[in-house]
């Protein structure tokens, strides 16, 4: 159950995105009890998310994101 702090930053970047399963989460939450960089890297990237929240940001859509593909391999 023990995982690395590589790991624990991979969990919390997914679950930014809500993209984290249930059990990843778990993991991180006990890693964070135990190592101090890996909860401040967790509460910094809880409060970039807040902020982005806030701001109400947004990413490209899917097509948009497809476009620009195709149009950069053109390019190369």
């Amino acid at each position: 159950m023990k995982i690395t702090c590589e790991e624990a930053s991979h969990i919390c970047n997914k679950s930014q995105y809500d993209e984290a399963s249930f059990w990843e989460i778990l993991k991180l939450k006990l890693h964070v009890l135990y190592c101090k960089t890996c909860a401040k890297y967790s509460k910094k990237n809880s409060q970039l998310t807040s902020l982005c929240d806030k701001a109400e940001l947004s990413s490209l859509s899917e097509d948009d994101k497809e476009c620009m593909k195709r149009d950069l391999e053109k390019r190369l």
